[in-house]
């Protein structure tokens, strides 16, 4: 009988006014529901009608305060709404993603948010290009090339492998033309300075920067692949200098 406390008794269907009857319900039959729209940053993958779950309750329960709070409460506990959106906002949707959700885009386009970075410069000749090495002379500091790179790792913030991740996956679609290849330079260095590959013409190029660099840029844009080319073509990257 406990279930059936809450209902009306007969006897006020029979005697009393129907006007004062609790009504716990949505009104019937229900308003049209509007599709959601989608909207950035926001699990809404499309036009998605919000589930109701008084859709599943039959009329003659809908003034029932305890079905229809054990079904509303329910409803609370198995509805995944919250779970989808934190899952779209801080992994499915690339630009919006977070620490692991941006790692899983990273190994889908094949990069990775540690980076190793050269520490050590060794003795060299000062016409080489990018200036990594100490000249001999007067005022060279360095050592020789052991044939083993000195370097360290380094992990990029969220905000510099997002646009990794973005310049690579264009990279992965990329004719290697010139054309395409300037519209990944000016994504990863936006409002920087002129950056620009220029094709050598004897299968060679070359990306020239007319602004330094620092040395994380430097790793990412000579270690990651973020840059295309062509089969069979060599690249050279020329810099004024670190930053």
């Amino acid at each position: 009988m406990g279930l059936f406390a809450d209902f009306t008794p007969l006897g006020d269907f029979l005697s009393g006014d129907f006007a004062t009857l609790p009504e716990l319900g949505p009104p019937y039959p229900p308003a049209p529901q509007t599709p959601l729209q989608p909207s950035l940053g926001t699990f809404i993958p499309g036009d998605v009608v919000p589930f109701s779950y008084w859709d599943t309750i039959i009329s003659q329960y809908a003034n029932s305060r305890i079905i229809t709070g054990l079904i509303g409460n329910f409803q609370q506990y198995i509805d995944q709404g919250t779970n989808m959106e934190s899952l779209y906002d801080n992994i499915w949707n690339v630009l919006t993603a977070q620490g692991y959700g941006l790692d899983v885009w990273g190994r889908i386009v094949g990069i990775q948010r540690v980076v190793a970075i050269q520490t050590a410069k060794f003795f060299g000749f000062e016409e080489q290009t990018p200036a990594t090495v100490e000249p001999f002379g007067p005022g060279g500091v360095g050592c020789f090339y052991s044939g083993v790179p000195a370097s360290s790792s380094y992990a990029l913030s969220d905000q510099s492998f997002r646009a990794l991740i973005l310049a690579k996956a264009m990279s992965n679609i990329s004719s290697c033309s010139v054309p395409s290849i300037n519209a990944i330079l000016r994504s990863l260095f936006p409002g920087r300075g002129n950056c620009y590959a220029t094709d050598g013409y004897n299968m060679t190029m070359t990306y020239t920067f007319s602004f330094p660099i620092t040395h994380v840029e430097y790793s990412i844009i000579s270690a990651s692949g973020v840059l295309p080319k062509p089969t069979g073509v060599t690249s050279s990257i020329v810099f004024p200098g670190y930053m």
